[in-house]
């Protein structure tokens, strides 16, 4: 039987065949989605205690996006059949308003740690939402179009 063609595309920028982009996803994903629960947490004690840990969380979650971000746009732009997929430019478009909001957020903190109603608790919403669909549409790319998966049909 002939070899199948390979259908596995793999990444750029990649440490032993690992894609860093996949890796480095979870850091914002987990500081912009815990920044929602810090802010339930000031709401219900009051705390500014929570306010300074919303303001790391929305830095920390924002730099760290922008960083992974940077690496997916490279793969974006330089592997020609994810540059031909629909999916990929829908996540990397997404993936950036999410991380304009969570910029936004951040910056509306650090002028201002306390005031967080409404704005920065809207934009913390709106931000945990898209990290939801930026991450969905992450995965149909990894599970169902193989980006930077090696796939074996022996």
């Amino acid at each position: 039987m002939a070899d199948q063609p390979i259908r596995t595309i793999n990444s750029r920028i990649a440490i032993f065949g690992h894609p860093m982009h996949p890796t480095l996803v979870h850091f914002p994903v987990a500081c912009l989605l815990l920044l929602v629960g810090s802010d339930a947490a000031y709401l219900y004690t009051g705390d500014a205690f929570w306010t300074q840990a919303g303001l790391w969380l929305a830095g920390v979650g924002a730099l760290s996006g922008w960083i992974a971000s940077t690496v997916g746009l490279i793969d974006l732009v330089t592997i020609h059949r994810i540059r031909r997929k629909l999916l990929g430019w829908c996540h990397a478009i997404m993936a950036v308003m999410m991380l304009s909001l969570a910029s936004l957020n951040w910056l509306w903190r650090f002028l201002d740690a306390t005031d967080l109603l409404p704005w920065a608790i809207a934009l913390s919403l709106l931000t945990a939402v898209l990290v939801g669909l930026t991450g969905a549409l992450g995965g149909t790319l990894v599970y169902e179009k193989a980006v930077g998966v090696e796939i074996d049909d022996k």
